[in-house]
């Protein structure tokens, strides 16, 4: 009898375990709810009547709100964009002149469910080249630059995190002739205003990753382009984030394929450091890295 009650208990056991294991696995999600009463509001700083665009400081603050929403993506319109949870955060313009921006929210529901407005705003941005900047660029007319040949890290990449050439500094008159016989010259074209133009002798160094944007191919190397043609430069704030201790926070943005000393695919310098003589700059390839070189006035 006790054997044929373990066989039972056995067996009952067994139709257990196997029901259970055959048992399919209930999964739930939560809930998908989009958002809703998606609401966009901006205020410019110094915004009234008598300053329709704000006050010159590009400042704005921007506020989204709506009903089930976890977060807030917010388009500045300027190329830039943010994750802002709580959907406020103020925001600098740096473009001078008065232009015009389309803000974009998304509003982020669970499941990433989304809802979407937009708004366009008009800001004015006031910049001044300070004068000492502006003397010692131009010489208060016009003055011709060079390439620093004999300095270490004329021509150097490295990071962006960081503002130095981290990865590769160049050793005096280690690159390419090409990049040495150009004459860059910054001429003063109003109070606040400056243009430049380039003497590249016909060629100009260009970076493998950067060669399709000035309509070349190939690798590092020196290539056939015409710059001579002035060019009207925009100075504004830096845009990076650099600080007083590493560069004087002004930045210049060269118009179409410009190029000073050799092309990496980007159009905006900043001016790292600016004496009468000397010059620093670092601009951001296309390859993603951060480019310094390093200009001399011409002897």
């Amino acid at each position: 009898m006790k054997i044929t009650i373990n066989v039972i208990l056995l067996s009952c056991l067994t139709a257990i375990i196997t029901f259970t294991g055959c048992k399919k696995q209930d999964y739930s999600l939560n809930k998908l709810v989009t958002p809703t009463d998606l609401n966009l509001s901006t205020e410019i700083a110094g915004q009234d009547t008598g300053n329709p665009n704000g006050n010159g400081t590009g400042t704005i603050t921007i506020a989204a709100t709506a009903s089930n929403a976890m977060s807030y993506k917010i388009d500045f319109g300027d190329g830039k964009w943010q994750m802002v949870p709580e959907g406020l955060i103020n925001y600098k313009y740096n473009t001078p002149g008065t232009s015009d921006y389309t803000v974009m929210v998304t509003a982020i529901g669970t499941g990433g469910i989304t809802t979407t407005t937009s708004k366009k705003i008009t800001v004015l941005v006031n910049f001044s080249i300070p004068p000492e900047m502006m003397l010692n660029l131009t010489k208060g007319t016009s003055q011709t630059w060079v390439t620093d040949r004999e300095s270490p890290g004329h021509v150097g990449v490295g990071p962006v995190g960081t503002y130095t050439p981290d990865y590769y500094a160049a050793t005096p008159n280690q690159r390419a002739e090409c990049l040495y016989d150009d004459e860059i010259t910054f001429t003063k074209a109003g109070e606040n205003s400056v243009s430049l133009s380039v003497n590249n002798k016909g060629s100009s160094f260009l970076t493998a990753d950067a060669t399709a944007y000035y309509g070349k191919s190939g690798g590092d190397d020196c290539y056939p382009i015409d710059l001579n043609t002035p060019r009207n430069l925009t100075f504004m704030d830096a845009t990076s984030g650099s600080t007083s201790a590493n560069s004087t926070r002004i930045q210049f943005v060269v118009p179409g394929n410009g190029l000073i000393n050799f092309g990496t695919g980007g159009t905006n310098y900043e001016i790292l450091s600016l004496t009468s003589t000397t010059i620093t700059l670092r601009n951001i390839g296309l390859d993603g890295l951060a480019w310094y070189q390093k200009l001399k006035v011409k002897p």
